[in-house]
């Protein structure tokens, strides 16, 4: 009775469902992804309170095993969409749900598994909090997993391809650098190789900016695409970007200058004339040292 009411609701909102979908696992009824939405923000808010007395969990190996999968997972989405929109020439600009042939289910069978990813994403924040990794659950992590699972419920139910491949495909090569990462920083010996995880955040922004000019051709140059949903991903872009400039900024820009400025301390220190005599001695030493002579 509860989901015929709120399908009900739904269909008069939103209009007729693609048919195309009817009756695939999850996206009959929006109730499972919403309890799943809630169960995931229950498990972040009394979680980290019951590790609170606890040892950390290593769980080494299931990370290596857990972001091997989606690294895999998410390198077969991106290869399934680009050549899924190539068989349906798909228009750059702006394309409609219903002109790509069989190509258009080839991106929706996809799409569902991306959908589906979002969902097994939430082992992400579930690994921080058995790992005792709380300073890692910020807005940014809880808001983007939170809602991602139930924007791409409704996603797959009315625009279940078509112009929505855009973000999905970015987003799917955006995650098998990043997993990949995860998966390799798990290993303690493969650390002092891992370069490039400033550069994911780089490139998550670079994402979320052609997503919007993408999403925003579809609105200049409209085809038979639905505009609200164009209006709504430029909005949610636009609200990642606010959030991921912050999490930059906050992580890589703050530590450079706290460490220029940790660095312009100790050379004025002197001049200052605040200097301690141990410390003093201390950077003798080591200048000494460093003597090779």
């Amino acid at each position: 009775l509860l989901d015929k009411t709120i399908n009900s609701y739904l269909d008069v909102w939103l209009g007729p469902r693609d048919p195309r979908v009817k009756g695939w696992l999850l996206l009959e009824n929006y109730t499972p992804t919403f309890i799943f939405s809630v169960l995931y923000l229950l498990i972040v808010w009394l979680g980290p309170k019951y590790m609170r007395n606890k040892q950390p969990f290593s769980c080494r190996g299931i990370l290596v095993v857990y972001n091997l999968g989606l690294t895999l997972l998410s390198l077969y989405m991106f290869y399934e969409l680009v050549t899924g929109v190539w068989e349906g020439g798909y228009n750059f600009f702006c394309q409609d749900t219903h002109s790509g042939g069989e190509a258009d289910m080839k991106i929706i069978r996809v799409l569902w598994w991306y959908y589906f990813s979002k969902l097994i994403e939430f082992m992400d924040t579930f690994f921080f909090i058995l790992r005792k990794n709380n300073h890692q659950i910020t807005v940014l992590h809880v808001y983007h997993h939170a809602t991602m699972l139930n924007i791409w419920w409704f996603v797959m139910n009315w625009v279940p391809c078509g112009h929505s491949y855009f973000g999905a495909t970015l987003n799917s090569f955006i995650h098998v650098l990043m997993y990949s990462y995860y998966g390799l920083s798990a290993v303690p010996a493969m650390r002092p190789y891992l370069w490039w995880k400033k550069y994911i955040t780089q490139g998550q922004l670079t994402q979320f900016v052609l997503t919007i000019f993408q999403t925003s051709c579809g609105v200049v140059w409209p085809c038979a695409f639905p505009q609200g949903w164009l209006y709504f991903q430029i909005s949610y872009m636009i609200s990642l970007i606010i959030l991921f400039t912050n999490f930059y900024i906050q992580t890589y820009n703050k530590k450079a200058s706290s460490r220029r400025k940790e660095y312009q301390n100790g050379s004025t220190a002197t001049v200052n004339g605040y200097t301690n005599s141990f410390s003093s001695l201390e950077n003798n030493v080591k200048q000494r040292k460093q003597r090779k002579d």
